[in-house]
């Protein structure tokens, strides 16, 4: 089976050898190259191709924000995840914006940097859990606001999914799996990727997160 090509990206030397040595304990995972900038990682994009870039986001030359903005517009295919210290939710935010697959604070366990590589490469979430909550809280109280501004954006999005589009929807804003949508709605982890599938091509949308972020921002699910 074909190894999944990662790139790693951060400024600190010390804390990018570090992260090498832990990806490349898994044998699935091939670390293609190194960058130490955002200028650096947008060129190495380009000439690797990796499947997954894991990227800080205080750099120099050319922050994290900046390089995910450039790599997604020119190499949508690649996946990138955050990885930083940075728990300020505005840059949370903007990276999601810009199309990042995943968020990570650096304080995860080191074994759970290559489950989350590889949520990533299946098209699932990636968010550590405070940033996660993050999310939750910062649309629970703007629930109004993004109601509001849901109807008035974008009226017809409302319809466009099904009503087990929508059921699948919620259990992936709160964080599921595919095989605990499958156990949770009684259906097979196929049709759970078949659904979010149509999802994503409906709402033009290309990972989870992002997903999961539109349809709170628009009103097509309810809190629980």
């Amino acid at each position: 089976m074909e190894k999944l090509k990662v790139l790693l990206v951060d400024d600190h030397h010390m804390f990018l050898l570090g992260i090498q040595s832990i990806v490349s304990e898994d044998e699935m995972i091939e670390v293609v190259g190194e960058a130490y900038n955002g200028e650096e990682a947008y060129e190495k994009t380009k000439e690797l191709r990796p499947d997954i870039v894991v990227m800080d986001l205080n750099m120099p030359v050319c922050d994290g924000l900046e390089a995910l903005k450039r790599i997604k517009a020119d190499m949508p295919e690649v996946r990138v995840i955050i990885l930083t210290v940075n728990d300020r939710e505005e840059n949370l935010f903007e990276a999601l914006r810009y199309g990042a697959s995943g968020y990570l604070l650096k304080n995860i366990l080191p074994q759970e940097l290559n489950t989350f590589i590889h949520m990533v490469h299946r098209g699932e979430s990636s968010l550590s859990g405070t940033m996660a909550s993050k999310i939750f809280k910062y649309f629970c109280e703007h629930e109004e606001e993004m109601h509001y501004l849901g109807k008035a954006k974008d009226q017809k999005a409302i319809g466009v999914l099904t009503q087990r589009e929508k059921e699948i929807l919620q259990e992936v804003i709160h964080g599921a799996t595919n095989r605990e949508i499958a156990k949770n709605l009684f259906i097979s982890e196929n049709t759970v990727k078949n659904h979010i599938r149509n999802i994503m091509d409906k709402l033009h949308i290309n990972n989870r997160v992002q997903v999961a972020t539109y349809a709170l921002q628009h009103g097509l699910l309810e809190h629980n």
